[in-house]
């Protein structure tokens, strides 16, 4: 058996984002504020409308997530050297933001179920007297956050969410990005929505966003932001806030515009191809996919298992011949830093790395592939056969 589609192949832009995309083209006012007299820009309306989606006060529409989270970041009011708590699992640009802002990373845990340990949260919080919490919900995995908040609230922690991988989801009836102080989303091209870059923050604080909307270069523009607070909290802050230039240009806006109104049905779609894969794949021997919180409402744009009774070589080997069967699976164990993918151990800008055995333990028999919508349901069945027929084959 062997599968021929790429896992890289996103759906192409809805025919309505192209149409609009070429009409901010054709209009050549890319950048947000070049607007006509009475005219809101198509990100001022992207940012009013994600605003709405989430069910917050304020959006800002920023380069990236990264930029998003190192904007909260500095927002939030990070001084150099203040410690800033974040799970081991994550991706690269989550603690390159903390770094950019002249943070100081304090690595914790995670669980055999990908999700942050908020006892070695708590424990860490304690023992550094950080004040700030940057949470990343890593592949789409959402922690206890009744939970997160009850000690939040309890040690004063400053709580970032990093929700790359979680729009569309929600723990119980709350959508993902709204238990923190500020919620940092991504557009990136294997996101929820795709723009190739583009990021998006959330606040229901007025000093944050007037500090976020002047730190990612409004100039003295801000009034034309529709989601904004009042002009006079600008007043504060205009003249001791530096501009970093990290906005959102019209034309990602306008191809952002259309796939938000279509986020519901998309998340629907992905969850259907997730339930038939983690069927599949529960039922191969040396697999498991640990279960979910029932108040967790996931959207399963990607896939993460745990080999069981197998070593690192076999799963070296396991990687190896499913790639050969056109099966691309992503590993946070390898050594050195692959692609997009790279273990805490590597990030050695951070001043300390700490000993994580539970994290390395995890990271290194997990398995991770995405679920692009490319994907047919047909298709799914294939891949969870090739899995299961190279499993069969290394271990019997």
């Amino acid at each position: 058996m062997v599968f021929t589609k790429e896992f890289t192949r996103q759906e192409p832009i809805p025919e309505e984002a192209i149409q609009r995309a070429l009409e901010v083209l054709r209009g050549g006012r890319l950048h947000r504020y070049n607007t006509g007299p009475g005219e809101d820009s198509e990100v001022a309306l992207l940012e009013k409308e994600f605003a709405e989606y989430v069910g917050t006060k304020y959006c800002l529409a920023c380069a990236s997530c990264g930029s998003a989270i190192y904007l909260a970041l500095k927002s939030a009011g990070i001084k150099p050297r203040d410690k800033v708590l974040c799970n081991a699992y994550t991706l690269a640009p989550v603690p390159g933001a903390i770094e950019n802002a002249a943070g100081k990373t304090i690595l914790v845990e995670i669980k055999e179920n990908y999700t942050i340990d908020l006892d070695d949260m708590s424990r860490k919080a304690k023992q550094s007297d950080a004040k700030y919490f940057l949470l990343s919900h890593m592949r789409g995995h959402t922690a206890d956050m009744d939970r997160v908040e009850e000690i939040c609230d309890k040690l004063g922690l400053y709580l970032i969410e990093d929700c790359a991988h979680t729009l569309g989801a929600k723990w119980g009836s709350r959508p993902s990005g709204t238990f923190g102080r500020i919620g940092c989303y991504s557009t990136q091209t294997y996101k929820h929505m795709n723009s190739g870059e583009g990021g998006l923050l959330v606040t229901n604080d007025d000093s944050v966003i007037a500090k976020a909307i002047l730190f990612s270069g409004s100039y003295m523009l801000y009034e034309r932001h529709i989601s904004r607070p009042p002009m006079d909290i600008f007043e504060r802050y205009k003249k001791i806030t530096p501009n970093f230039s990290l906005r959102m240009d019209n034309l990602r806006a306008a191809i952002l515009r259309p796939q938000l109104r279509d986020i519901e049905k998309q998340c629907q779609r992905w969850n259907e191809r997730y339930v038939l894969l983690e069927e599949a794949l529960n039922k191969i021997d040396h697999i498991s996919i640990p279960e979910r919180d029932p108040k967790e409402h996931y959207v399963g744009s990607s896939i993460q298992f745990t080999m069981e009774g197998i070593t690192r070589n076999q799963i070296m080997e396991f990687l190896d011949k499913c790639g050969h069967r056109g099966v691309k699976i992503k590993w946070f164990g390898w050594d050195e830093p692959k692609g997009f993918t790279s273990s805490y151990d590597s990030w050695q800008y951070i001043s300390h790395i700490p000993e994580l055995p539970r994290t390395k333990k995890v990271l290194d028999f997990m398995c991770d592939f995405r679920i692009p919508l490319t994907f047919s349901l047909e298709n799914c069945k294939l891949v969870a056969a090739i899995i299961k027929q190279v499993v069969e084959e290394i271990i019997g």
